[in-house]
This record gives structure tokens, C-alpha cells and sequence, in this order.
């Protein structure tokens, strides 16, 4: 039975919402950093919807506040709008401060109101061109980082004789592509990604992020997607994967549901319904919530990566996880 791989959901909203300030994220980081159970760090991104500090400037920061830790954006939910090509030097930028520990989880992001529809107006992209832009943008990036003065001709950008330096390393240059299974589900009844992601993971990305699902159906859609890709002919022996993990640790079950409900409801200013909460969260004990994550093990997934469900006691909840639950999990 193979052992998870943990990581730090950083909460950059929080500091919007006046829960935390830039420092104690940065003082977060560097705790995980310190402590070996702890294998990543990752922080939200989002622009002018659930405004938050910008991720890549804290990621930068912590880069140089930190030593070991991988470092990326969990996931980029802005990248489809913003320009690739500067976005493409921005990041190189990140991979050399961490000394090549930053890996890119990019998402297509949007969705339905009147903010999503005002930052789509003033930016100028058409919302149902989200999807088809973030792909590009990740043939973009590629293209730079590993082609010099070559033409590069797509939907929405076109260009040539550009040559970028300096390139990213290795691991800088993996792009990941976050999914979400319930959305698309593929079968009536499950959990498993959809056919279109399993596709998109497989053609275009280097590894998957995901959340609110279920282990058995973590491991099918895995096997699918390195199953899809081996038959385009693409070596697999790099590809990784990361399970959002959404959690709430209290020893009253009553009190750490209503602490995450009230978390989430704030963060993305939308009620949470007891079934959604029932599918996208883990809360109660420590013995609870190891036995939740336990159930993760062998089913594919190489690395759990938790977002501390708590407005006012972040730290609090970091130090119960990381010393009443990740120490049991993998034995």
C-alpha cells in the first residue's frame, strides 16, 4: 500500500475577509516547510470573483521564505485570462526563486452572475471561451519554454521569432490541469471524471487535481486518464495528481461542521446545502478524519492537499492536523 503525500491549502481569501494577514500566510508556509510530514504548499487564484491576494506574488514570497516544499497555485482559476506570454516569464521567474520547486495547476475557472459576467466584459473574453483559451494557453506556454523563434499559430494568439529565456526547469515546465468530477460526471450515479476531462488530462497536461470524490472512483478515473494518454503515445512515468481535501478538525463533530459551513458559506459567499457539505468535506475528530484519509491509500492518489475549513483558528487547526492526523494516516 503506497503512502500519501501531504500539502497546505493556503487561504489567500482569508485576508480579504480580514481573518489573517499576509504574514501569517507567510508564517504558515514556513511552519509547513519546517515540519518534513509536510511535502507542498498551494494558495487559491481568483481576480476580480472571491477576490483574494494574488497568488503568485505570495508564492514568490514564500519561495524565498522556504526550502523544500513544492509551491503552486491550487488551481489557477484566472488563467485562461491572463496573457499567456507574460504569464509565461512570471512564472519562470517563480521556478527560479524556488529552485525549480513550482509546479502549475491551471483550471478553467468561471461561472454564472453578475461579477463573473463584469470581469468577462472588461477583460473581453467571452465566458464560453474559457475552456478553449486555457487549452491554448497551455500549448502557449509549452511552446515557449521549449521552442525558440518557431511560429505559433492558435485560435486566440498567433505569433513568431519570439525566443524566451530563461526557460523553466524540469518540474517548472509540468502543467497540471484541475478537474471537477462531480460537474462532469462521466456515469450516471458516480464520481468519476467525464470522458472530456479524462481526454483533456491526458492530451494536454502533465498531471490532475481534483476533490469531492469518492477513492474507488479516484482510482478509476486515474487508471483512465494514464490509460488514454499511453494510447496517444505520451510517456507517463511523470505524471502526478493531487486530491483537494477539504477538512475540519474538532473533537464536538456539531461544532467542527459548523465551523467549516460557516468558513465556506463566507469564502465563496454562497450557502452551502447539508448535502454539499456532506460531499465535499471531511469534519469531526482526528480517529474520524484519519479514517476518512486512510480510505485514500492505494487508490492512486499520490499526494492530499488540505484547506483548514476554520475562519478564526487556521493555526490552530494546522497544528491539530499536523500532529493528531497526518502522523497516523499512513500507518
Amino acid at each position: 500500500m503506497s503512502d500519501l503525500k501531504f500539502g497546505l491549502i493556503l487561504s489567500n481569501r482569508n485576508v480579504v475577509l480580514g481573518h489573517n494577514t499576509a504574514g501569517d500566510m507567510l508564517d504558515m508556509a514556513q511552519q509547513a516547510d519546517a515540519n518534513p510530514i509536510m511535502e507542498s504548499v498551494w494558495i487559491g487564484d481568483s481576480l476580480f470573483v472571491n477576490p483574494r491576494l494574488d497568488f503568485l506574488t505570495v508564492l514568490t514570497a514564500i519561495a524565498a521564505r522556504t526550502e523544500r516544499v513544492l509551491l503552486g497555485p491550487a488551481c489557477m482559476g484566472s488563467f485562461a485570462i491572463r496573457d499567456p506570454l507574460v504569464f509565461a516569464h512570471q512564472w519562470v521567474g517563480l521556478d527560479q526563486i524556488s529552485s525549480g520547486r513550482a509546479r502549475l495547476i491551471v483550471c478553467a475557472g468561471g461561472g454564472a452572475g453578475p461579477v463573473w459576467d463584469a470581469e468577462s466584459r472588461a477583460l473581453g473574453i467571452k465566458p464560453k471561451d474559457r475552456r478553449r483559451r486555457m487549452l491554448e494557453n497551455m500549448m502557449i506556454l509549452s511552446h515557449l519554454w521549449t521552442r525558440d523563434n518557431q511560429p505559433f499559430n492558435g485560435e486566440f494568439r498567433s505569433f513568431d521569432g519570439l525566443a524566451m529565456e530563461p526557460k523553466p526547469s524540469a518540474g517548472g515546465a509540468q502543467i497540471w490541469l484541475a478537474t471537477n468530477a462531480k460537474r462532469m460526471s462521466a456515469v450516471s450515479g458516480t464520481d468519476e471524471a467525464s470522458e472530456i476531462s479524462v481526454n483533456r488530462v491526458a492530451r494536454y497536461a502533465d498531471g490532475w487535481m481534483t476533490h469531492t470524490i469518492k477513492p474507488d472512483s479516484f482510482r478509476a478515473s486515474w487508471t483512465r486518464i494514464l490509460d488514454a494518454a499511453g494510447q496517444l503515445g505520451r510517456e507517463t512515468a511523470h505524471f502526478d495528481n493531487c486530491l483537494y481535501f477539504n477538512i475540519s478538525i474538532d473533537d464536538d463533530r456539531s461544532r467542527a461542521l459548523k465551523n467549516a459551513s460557516t468558513f465556506l458559506n463566507e469564502y465563496y459567499n454562497f450557502e452551502f446545502s447539508q448535502g454539499q457539505l456532506d460531499q465535499m468535506l471531511t469534519w469531526g475528530s482526528p480517529a474520524e478524519c484519519i479514517e476518512a484519509l486512510q480510505a485514500y491509500r492505494d487508490s492512486g492518489v499520490n499526494r492530499v492537499a488540505f484547506r483548514l475549513c476554520n475562519s478564526v483558528d487556521q493555526f490552530g487547526q494546522l497544528d491539530r492536523l499536523t500532529n493528531e492526523v497526518l502522523p497516523y494516516v499512513n500507518t
